[in-house]
């Protein structure tokens, strides 16, 4: 359990309690039970240390105020919209017999001894935090889900895990899933495009080399139809020859 030194605070206006933040504290209220409103301020410091931990909403705190004890529980933190610094904190007296609504968050262990997930197989988290009705005085810190022989296709319901006594969830009448682990899916890789663009160009250079080929083939001439065409131009010589008038 966290402990956290507070002082009781006497602020009216806005402007003593800016005066009271410039100093590093925080204003909050204790409020719950039978006992009034209680305004007190703690360190930012040490506040904002207790923030940076999990589940600071769903934790019990130890609040010493001027020497005395009292068990809270932190319901609702404000911050500014600039610095992102704590501004006020209200807090929740634990009374002995009373009920809270919290989301408790829920924790696998063990992901080393499943032998699902050494084959692959892909843990889906169906509910990260589960909504449960508690005595005050007997808040889970977290809900626990071992992973120790777990295979593929098993489920984890919330009747599976073990509650505190007097703690259920909110959620009656079904026994829903907290988690999944699935058999690993397999992801088809596409085509590179790069390797495709490679082998267009192999291919045209292959095609162009016969086309050039057929080219020179077209401009080249076989010996008989070098020698017809020898006999065809000495025939034209010969008929210019007759046609020219003889001399006298």
């Amino acid at each position: 359990m966290n402990t956290l030194e507070a002082n009781i605070r006497n602020t009216k206006t806005k402007g003593e309690l800016n005066t009271l933040r410039s100093k590093g504290n925080v204003p909050g209220v204790i409020y719950g039970g039978e006992d009034k409103n209680q305004n007190i301020s703690v360190s930012k410091k040490t506040l904002t240390n207790l923030l940076e931990k999990d589940n600071f909403l769903s934790n019990i705190i130890n609040l010493k105020i001027e020497g005395k004890d009292q068990n809270v529980l932190p319901r609702e933190v404000k911050f500014d919209i600039l610095s992102d610094e704590p501004t006020h904190i209200d807090f929740l007296r634990i009374v002995k017999g009373a009920k809270i609504v919290l989301q408790i968050p829920v924790k696998f262990i063990n992901n080393d001894k499943s032998p699902g997930l050494k084959r692959g197989g892909v843990l889906n988290i169906v509910r990260r935090k589960v909504e449960l009705k508690c005595p005050t005085e007997n808040i889970p810190n977290e809900l626990v889900v071992d992973l120790d022989g777990v295979d593929i296709g098993q489920s984890f319901k919330i009747s599976a895990i073990k509650l505190p006594d007097n703690v259920h969830p909110t959620i009656q009448g079904r026994d829903f899933v907290v988690a999944t682990l699935a058999a690993p899916t397999v992801i088809k890789e596409p085509e590179k495009p790069a390797e495709a663009a490679e082998g267009t160009e192999a291919t045209g250079e292959d095609g162009a080399a016969p086309a050039s080929e057929a080219a020179e083939g077209d401009g080249k001439t076989s010996p008989a139809d070098s020698a017809k065409s020898d006999k065809k131009d000495d025939g034209k010589k010969g008929d210019d020859k007759k046609s020219q008038p003889e001399k006298k």
